[in-house]
């Protein structure tokens, strides 16, 4: 196996916890996994084509694309998800970090980057990783990347009633503010990122030589609400809950509310 390239030894710690494989398979986590994969079959062209899944982890993702008969290759800069998405059928997998993608110009049809830019906190390092997302995606292909949301640490903690601990607010309040959540510390749930407001992932793919389609609020406020995690188990409710977040999943006054954010643009012809 390839030698991960250099990335945060914080974020590769923290990863080789393997709790990421686990994470959007159960509990309320399968709200951000459904609405996620809702979005990503609506934007994506018909018949099979060419997926390459930047930062794609253990392969969450990169498994129901190739079940759905897409060609999926994942790059990842951990050695233990590359281990885990190895396993997936379908699926090649390849060390690599977004900002020097190992791959040829225009060789896919979709790029998609669902975790990597909120693990650079600098700017300049999410245009060079939309950058290279354009360069490697074929002119008038499909570029979808991730964002945590500026203010989903406060709600989050919140909603845990967390943030009613002073270290914790104090912290929490700081990443509301300036949006660089700091690598763990004592009690802290993740590690190094950077929470964006929703205006900034369209500056970078305009950066970036994208053209922005669109942008999807994730979880719109049902992630907030007490019940989601039950209602998710109920089929009915389930379907209910994910056709309420569609019907908000555009709109401007709301795209904030949601925990994570999906901004979708394309490479001109």
């Amino acid at each position: 196996m390839p030698q991960h390239p250099v990335v945060g030894e914080d974020i590769l710690a923290y990863y080789a916890l393997g709790k990421e494989d686990a994470r959007l398979r159960q509990g309320s986590n399968r709200l951000e996994f459904w609405r996620t994969q809702d979005v990503l079959r609506r934007l994506l062209p018909e018949g099979p084509v060419r997926v390459l899944d930047v930062g794609g982890g253990s392969g969450v993702h990169a498994e129901w694309l190739a079940e759905d008969g897409h060609e999926v290759e994942l790059v990842d800069p951990v050695p233990l998800h590359l281990e885990q998405a190895a396993r997936l059928p379908g699926v090649a997998v390849r060390a690599g970090d977004a900002r020097a993608l190992p791959a040829q110009d225009g060789a896919y049809d979709v790029v998609l980057l669902l975790g990597p830019l909120y693990h650079l906190p600098e700017r300049a390092d999410r245009v060079r990783a939309l950058s290279e997302a354009r360069r490697v995606v074929r002119p008038g292909g499909l570029v979808v990347a991730a964002t945590i949301n500026r203010h989903a640490a406060l709600h989050d903690l919140l909603r845990e009633e967390r943030y009613f601990e002073p270290a914790h607010r104090a912290r929490t309040d700081s990443v509301s503010e300036h949006g660089r959540h700091p690598s763990q510390w004592e009690g802290s749930l993740f590690t190094t990122a950077y929470f964006a407001r929703p205006d900034e992932p369209p500056r970078e793919f305009t950066e970036a030589g994208l053209v922005v389609d669109g942008q999807y609020g994730v979880e719109g406020v049902a992630w907030l609400m007490g019940g989601v995690e039950r209602w998710l188990d109920d089929p009915e409710r389930r379907e209910a809950v994910l056709a309420a977040t569609r019907r908000i999943e555009s709109e401007p006054a709301l795209l904030g509310a949601s925990g994570h954010l999906l901004t979708a643009g394309r490479r001109l012809p």
